[in-house]
């Protein structure tokens, strides 16, 4: 299970969290960038820095976090909501480029995922991933990305 494994902590936290989407489902795409349009393929760059918000279509946040990224690793990653997990693990917060890994994860399972990204430099600013059964009510972890900016 490729999956389970790729959404490891993030897709717990969001079952449990109750993340679901009020919209309409998201068909597989053959990339997670797919809702990309005309944006430019986007690369990630040797540092970066974004804000994560793990929300679902307008609902409650289930975190906030300030990150910060060096040669493909997260250097920090701090909750900015000023809440705590209550009753949840706290989630491993993944670059941009590891929340695109998981997207292609879940496309490559069967999952339902919809991304959208930045029309000028193509970054993710939505990741939805829902690796529910059809028909099951949905257990998607979502992802809206702001302040994302390349560091010099």
């Amino acid at each position: 299970m490729r999956l389970e494994l790729a959404l490891c902590a993030v897709a717990l936290v969001a079952a449990v969290g109750g993340c679901t989407s009020a919209g309409p489902r998201a068909t597989p795409a053959s990339s997670p960038a797919s809702a990309a349009g005309s944006a430019p393929a986007w690369t990630e760059p040797a540092k970066y820095g974004f804000v994560l918000d793990r929300q679902c279509s307008g609902g409650p946040s289930l975190g906030r976090y300030r990150v910060a990224v060096a040669d493909g690793q997260v250097v920090t990653a701090d909750r900015i909501d000023g809440k705590t997990a209550m009753g949840e693990e706290e989630i491993e917060v993944p670059t941009l480029r590891g929340l695109l890994d998981m997207a292609q994860t879940a496309i490559d399972d069967g999952g339902q995922v919809a991304t959208t990204v930045d029309p000028v430099d193509g970054h993710p600013t939505v990741v939805s991933i829902d690796v529910s059964e059809e028909g099951a009510p949905g257990d998607a972890a979502c992802f809206a990305i702001t302040d994302y900016a390349p560091a010099p």
